[in-house]
């Protein structure tokens, strides 16, 4: 059985040879899931530094861990970014845990013209926090060094951004003809996938999207939800750019 991972401060990880792991973190690690002394654990400061350790010590809400090794996993080339447009009810966060799980690096929410969900004020400010708690507990539930990063909310005119500086730029639409499994991913750079909403992406917005350089490639047959385009996708372009 893998060693479960927990997240630690890097200052905290390079200290010394032993390790405190309190606070929620070490709650988990000794009321929930109940390590004992000598088993083995991983820390990692989710920006690549990864710490074998093993259970010196158990006490009510904290462990002791001796640091066995260090590891600094390197950032993943190419890196894949996907901008996923807001999707209804919870389907948000269920796209987030999939992808951190297949290994996604950056996820981007985009507010898209036909969203019917809408980020607004506080209410925006609480799902984003959900999106970025979501991949931090599917990032250690994957074993990933690396918690992929969930930026604010982008425009259209980000989105165009970030195609036009991206290495591939793909958009994701049912009516195209050139598949996505046929391309041939650079081994560096970012590759960008842009996942319409439940509505689809707009005349204005490919167009947009088309005039920075982008193309739009379908998936297969079928016609996949918003929540699930993204994660087949990115599975697709990691196995065919190496990275799997």
């Amino acid at each position: 059985m893998s060693p479960p991972v927990f997240l630690v401060a890097r200052e905290r990880l390079v200290a010394g040879d032993r390790v405190l792991l309190d606070g929620s973190e070490g709650r988990h690690a000794a009321t929930v899931r109940r390590l004992a002394p000598g088993e083995r654990v991983d820390l990692t400061d989710g920006a690549g530094l990864l710490a074998e350790c093993v259970v010196a010590a158990v006490r009510r809400d904290e462990l002791e861990l001796d640091v066995l090794t260090r590891i600094e996993v390197p950032a993943p080339q190419p890196r894949l970014v996907v901008v996923q447009a807001l999707p209804k009810g919870d389907r948000g966060e269920l796209a987030v845990e999939t992808m951190t799980e297949v290994g996604v690096d950056v996820i981007v929410p985009w507010a898209a013209a036909r969203c019917v969900t809408q980020w607004r004020g506080e209410r925006g400010a609480k799902a984003l926090g959900k999106w970025r708690s979501t991949a931090r507990e599917a990032a250690k539930q994957a074993r990933r060094a690396r918690i992929p990063e969930v930026t604010e909310l982008a425009s259209t005119s980000r989105v165009a951004e970030l195609l036009a500086a991206a290495a591939l730029p793909v958009v994701l639409h049912e009516e195209a003809t050139a598949p996505l499994a046929e391309v041939t991913p650079p081994r560096s750079g970012d590759l960008v996938v842009v996942v319409g909403p439940e509505g689809g992406i707009t005349p204005q917005e490919l167009a947009s999207f088309a005039a920075v350089g982008a193309r739009s490639y379908r998936l297969g047959p079928t016609v996949l939800r918003t929540s699930t385009a993204g994660v087949v996708a990115a599975a697709i372009l990691l196995a065919r750019s190496g990275r799997w």
